[in-house]
């Protein structure tokens, strides 16, 4: 068993002092399993009604995830000035304690790769003392088979929205220039929570994925909740077995608010570490984001200004994670 290091001293842990309702406490999330026929309206009605799922049957190879999980602990566990050497996510390579460029601080150290552009693989595989290949390769390995994955959901989407063609939504990620990203975040075991007084220490603070769909997994540890839209904290139970789909932001302009872009956060655990790895479908850069004609039904309107993914991205990693980051886009300020 590898024990995970505790973070530097100076690493204090950050208290939530925003009043919220308490968390929800069930099981009842959406669950696809991706092998059944109706899985294609179970999707849409998912991302209707949460804008989140789990999902099951997904085909990517367990040996994939666990060897990314073996590399990740074994790099989180150095260290801290072995890792700082692999840094500092500018926007790309190690990050501690910062969350963007606008302020945002939380209990959480991250690696952030670009899935589509080679990345220097060897200030990590120094740190482990390992072939960067191996680095690489692990990395590759997951992100090609969840990406697969993700394709799959969104074509399974479009289906039950009945869109022709149905790759709509996963020729973007698929596309070359695709704008994709890849995240490794490790949430070290907290100090005792009562010995600061709060209920909440906020490892990763509330906001919504900008890109079209995150997918997450996490070892069996919890932490990660959704906002349901009556105000309440949904504390999603962990499993390490399957993975968790979002719906991003712009995924919610091109359905027109039909989906609805979820708020989450990550809270800290006082009895073990957490780590999440999460895929960021993205588009190119220089793609148009805008509701889909084909969804538009009778005379109904555009909610949202037509803007490109560049435009996007660049004002909302300019704005605070709490931030309605799709307010200056909307036409009618509506959402």
């Amino acid at each position: 068993m590898v024990v995970l290091t505790e973070p530097d001293n100076d690493h204090l842990p950050i208290i939530n002092n925003n009043s919220c309702k308490s968390p929800s406490f069930f099981n009842d999330i959406p669950v696809i399993d991706l092998s059944k026929p109706d899985s294609k309206n179970l999707i849409v009605k998912a991302c209707e009604e949460f804008g989140f799922f789990k999902v099951v049957n997904h085909d990517v190879p367990m040996e994939f995830i666990s060897k990314l999980e073996s590399e990740a602990i074994k790099f989180f566990s150095s260290p801290l000035s072995e890792k700082l050497k692999a840094g500092p996510a500018d926007p790309f390579g190690y990050g501690n304690k910062q969350i963007g460029q606008s302020g945002d601080i939380g209990w959480v150290e991250y690696i952030l790769l670009s899935t589509n552009s080679e990345f220097n693989y060897q200030k990590f595989a120094s740190v482990l003392g390992v072939n960067p290949e191996n680095i690489r390769a692990a990395v590759n390995d997951y992100v090609t088979a969840v990406k697969r994955m993700s394709c799959e959901i969104l074509e399974k989407l479009a289906e039950g929205l009945k869109i022709h063609p149905t790759n709509v939504f996963s020729k973007l990620l698929m596309d070359e220039k695709s704008d994709s990203v890849f995240r490794l975040n490790h949430y070290p075991q907290c100090p005792d929570i009562q010995e600061f007084n709060a209920k909440n220490l906020i490892g990763f603070g509330e906001h919504t994925d900008p890109q079209i769909i995150s997918v997450l997994r996490s070892n069996n540890t919890s932490g990660l909740q959704i906002l349901l839209k009556n105000g309440n904290w949904f504390s999603v139970p962990p499993d390490q077995s399957s993975f968790f789909v979002n719906v991003g932001d712009s995924l919610q302009v091109m359905t027109n608010g039909r989906f609805k872009s979820v708020k989450h956060r990550v809270l800290t655990n006082s009895v073990k570490s957490r780590l999440s790895m999460i895929y960021f479908g993205g588009p190119p850069l220089s793609e148009k984001i805008a509701p889909l004609p084909s969804l538009m039904e009778g005379e109904e309107s555009s909610l949202y200004k037509e803007f490109t993914w560049f435009e996007y991205k660049k004002s909302a990693f300019k704005s605070r994670l709490a931030e309605n980051r799709l307010t200056l886009f909307e036409k009618f300020g509506t959402s």
